[in-house]
């Protein structure tokens, strides 16, 4: 299935609880911009994309990919990738504004699970505080990759845990 690069930005736009007036102010171009980007009538300049995704804490490679990669993928044995090569990323973007990126490589996530860590002890957001990440490794061990978790909090923050 391929994606717009607007429905892109609005998808990301709205996962980030923005408005497009407050994407336009950011960007420092009109709502009315922000719309047409939206419904595909014109695009962003090009000296623009950086900047938005850098926003969206994406890479500008990924903001204009016509094909969508599946979220989750069970990798057959033959192409599983090397554990010790498979970084944890957990992105928290808060409904406050606070953006936390966190990278940790899979053979440091499991000595933290077998020391007794959990994501709590790392975050103080309490969408973290159910995760199972022993779960997760298992899942990653089995060949388990792409965006494990997705939560959106009560409070509205936005919490993504990827496998890469």
């Amino acid at each position: 299935m391929n994606t717009s690069l607007g429905k892109k930005i609005s998808d990301y736009r709205k996962a980030l609880g923005m408005t497009q007036d407050q994407l336009a102010e950011k960007m420092n171009v009109s709502p009315q911009a922000v719309s047409k980007w939206e419904n595909d009538i014109s695009c962003p300049d090009i000296a623009l994309l950086p900047k938005l995704a850098a926003l969206f804490g994406i890479t500008v490679d990924a903001l204009l990919s016509v094909e969508t990669k599946k979220e989750i993928e069970l990798l057959p044995e033959d192409k599983k990738k090397n554990f010790d090569d498979l970084i944890l990323r957990v992105i928290v973007n808060s409904s406050d504004g606070d953006k936390v990126r966190v990278n940790l490589p899979m053979p440091l996530v499991k000595l933290g699970l077998e020391m007794g860590m959990s994501f709590s002890q790392v975050s103080d957001n309490d969408a973290l505080k159910n995760i199972d990440v022993g779960q997760i490794l298992r899942l990653v061990e089995k060949g388990v990759i792409g965006k494990l978790v997705e939560v959106e909090s009560a409070d509205g923050d936005i919490v993504d845990i990827v496998v890469e």
